[in-house]
């Protein structure tokens, strides 16, 4: 385990940050006054449009009369109900990640033949580079197995003979091998940070060639290699349901956004592994399970209706929990009546239950948190918008039926998302053709420079006052 501490003292970090604040406070209201859509969101919360794409649709409301209204979410992959996908799959018995990436990467639903080939491929593709587990993953563990796999991807450059050609082919070998790739170099992160940071064994198991992502996942992270096809198949469904959603979200858009400078594959993806991390994005996986072991420690039965709404009630008026106030796992940016994700989740948990009856209690915990959050947040923010149960609240519980460590639910998030990204990134590259570069308003008043003997403290560039409209803009 590596340490490093910084030679600057908190009193200096102190000092400097109160400088920092002052001279980097914008008025809330500057944003309304000058028109500026914070968070590139509409007054309704719909996002601003941005671009065009054919990768992905995501359904969640209609406009009637000007008016955002609510409707049943729709995850539409290349033009195919997401739900239509993983139906197939239950029905058949089958895995499906695979099918999806290529649908996602190519625009059409592969024959057996076709898809066999690619699952091919994918199994070649898996091996690292020689000497790139000792010398990248197991020389440098990392705490957050999310920064290793940024650090990974961008370790891979140099190991590419031609890592900054931004052709369609070589993109697409790219993409391919790090689909291939991901999977093991988290696995492989995840058992280098048991030993380094909880002294437990690690286990680096061989690849077989004839799995499939679900299963190569399930086979590297557990010390016996064991694991069930039912467990496998479920994991894929969850990889399924995580693939893609719209080139809207932050990740995928920070994809886009690298991918328009022309930079290379390996930053390109790195910095939507960056995004995926936070909190407000992929992370919120982990902020519903530190939600949920909350709950579990202050309330003492997680079935009574009348014990959890009341907790509840204290985590929206930030007496309770983290004091955001923050209900994690409930509410979306598009979805209202439903998240299709969180519906196909729950009845997956609930199907595995005779599996994992150790999580009955949890489960009716979170369809309680579903059912009881939006009355109370209607009771006490006096709002009736219509909220509903995202992704996030359910996959932590499928991933802990699966005994899957919370180090990796977001991780396990990155390798799903990772054919999006890259079916973005080359849509991008074939149809974008400019950077993308949004505008911001600058709000300073102009000054005299001061020279540097004839300054008696710092100098504070003030900020303007709401004056006229106008439509200057500082552009970088």
């Amino acid at each position: 385990m590596h340490s490093y501490i910084s030679p600057i003292s908190n009193e200096s970090l102190s000092i400097l940050c109160k400088s920092l604040m002052d001279n980097n406070h914008i008025d809330q209201d500057d944003f309304e006054f000058y028109n500026v859509k914070r968070g590139l969101r509409n007054q309704d919360g719909s996002g601003v449009m941005a671009g065009l794409t054919r990768i992905c649709s995501v359904d969640g409301y209609y406009i009637a009369d000007g008016e955002k209204q609510p409707k049943e979410g729709r995850l539409i992959y290349r033009g195919i109900n997401v739900e239509e996908i993983v139906e197939d799959c239950v029905k058949n018995d089958r895995f499906g990640f695979e099918e999806v990436v290529w649908l996602l990467l190519f625009g059409s639903l592969p024959t057996k033949e076709r898809l066999d080939q690619f699952c091919e491929t994918l199994s070649k593709c898996r091996e690292l580079p020689a000497n790139f587990v000792e010398d990248v993953i197991m020389k440098l563990p990392s705490p957050n197995i999310m920064n290793k796999l940024a650090h990974s991807v961008l370790a891979l450059y140099p190991y590419d003979e031609t890592p900054d050609d931004n052709s369609i082919p070589n993109v697409l070998r790219q993409s391919i091998q790090l689909v291939a790739q991901i999977p093991i170099i988290m696995s492989y992160a995840y058992q280098v940070k048991r030993k380094n940071y909880y002294h437990e064994s690690m286990y680096i198991h061989q690849v077989k060639p004839e799995h499939r992502t679900a299963e190569v996942i399930l086979r590297a992270i557990r010390s016996n290699k064991q694991f069930t096809d039912k467990e496998a198949k479920l994991l894929d469904r969850c990889l399924i349901l995580h693939a893609e959603h719209g080139g809207g979200n932050n990740s995928t858009f920070a994809t886009r956004v690298l991918t328009s400078a022309e930079t290379d594959t390996y930053s390109a993806i790195s910095a939507g592994i960056g995004s995926l991390k936070g909190h407000k994005h992929g992370g919120a996986n982990l902020k519903v399970a530190e939600m949920v072991e909350d709950i579990k420690e202050h309330v003492s039965d997680i079935t009574d209706p009348g014990q959890v709404a009341d907790y509840i009630t204290k985590i929206v008026k930030k007496e309770a929990g983290d004091r955001s106030g923050l209900v994690y796992g409930m509410g979306h940016a598009v979805y209202t009546y439903s998240d299709p994700r969180a519906v196909i989740l729950k009845e997956e948990a609930k199907k595995y239950l005779p599996e994992a009856p150790e999580f009955e209690d949890e489960l009716r915990l979170l369809e309680l948190i579903e059912e009881l959050t939006p009355e109370i947040f209607k009771k006490l923010k006096g709002s009736n918008k219509v909220i509903c149960a995202n992704v996030d609240l359910y996959s932590g519980l499928v991933y802990k039926m699966l005994r899957i460590p919370k180090d990796l639910f977001t991780p396990l998030f990155t390798v799903a998302r990772l054919p999006g990204w890259c079916a973005h990134r080359i849509e991008e590259i074939i149809t974008g053709g400019r950077i993308i570069r949004p505008a911001y308003k600058s709000l300073f008043e102009s000054m005299d420079y001061i020279p540097l003997n004839e300054r008696q403290e710092d100098i504070v560039v003030k900020a303007k006052k709401h004056g006229p409209k106008s439509n200057s803009f500082l552009y970088l």
